[in-house]
């Protein structure tokens, strides 16, 4: 049996994919192979791939935890779909605006930091009463 978390992680990979062809893409077009060689439009498509690794990792951690810890398959469909929603938003946000502000990135990342808060409150809670019963 696939965890309902694999789900969510494997749409994530794709998101972080495609994000790294728009990389490509922008080098490509600008004949630049390293860092960002001053152009923004390279500066803002490697950004837009580095913040959803930055916080897939630890988030998408903590939803397999969660679920392999017993938590409900409702919890963990709603906080990995929220989490992939601000995800894409926040890439669209982020790429849309050219780095400056936007509604996509404001609420991509409160959505992101409210799905990790829960997943992390989740993971303490389920420790305490573990650690309890032991």
């Amino acid at each position: 049996m696939i965890p309902i978390s694999g789900f969510y992680i494997a749409l994530t990979a794709l998101l972080l994919l495609v994000l790294a062809f728009k990389v490509v893409q922008q080098r490509q077009k600008l004949k630049i192979g390293l860092v960002d060689g001053g152009e923004k439009a390279i500066t803002v498509a490697m950004r837009a791939q580095a913040n959803a690794v930055e916080t897939a990792v630890p988030t998408l951690l903590l939803l397999l935890v969660a679920e392999l810890n017993g938590a409900s398959g409702w919890f963990v469909h709603l906080m990995g779909a929220a989490y992939l929603f601000s995800r894409v938003f926040h890439a669209y946000g982020f790429t849309k605006s050219e780095g400056k502000t936007h509604p996509g990135r404001y609420y991509g990342t409160l959505i992101n930091w409210i799905v990790m808060v829960l997943l992390i409150g989740w993971a303490l809670f389920y420790f305490a009463i573990s650690a309890n019963a032991s």
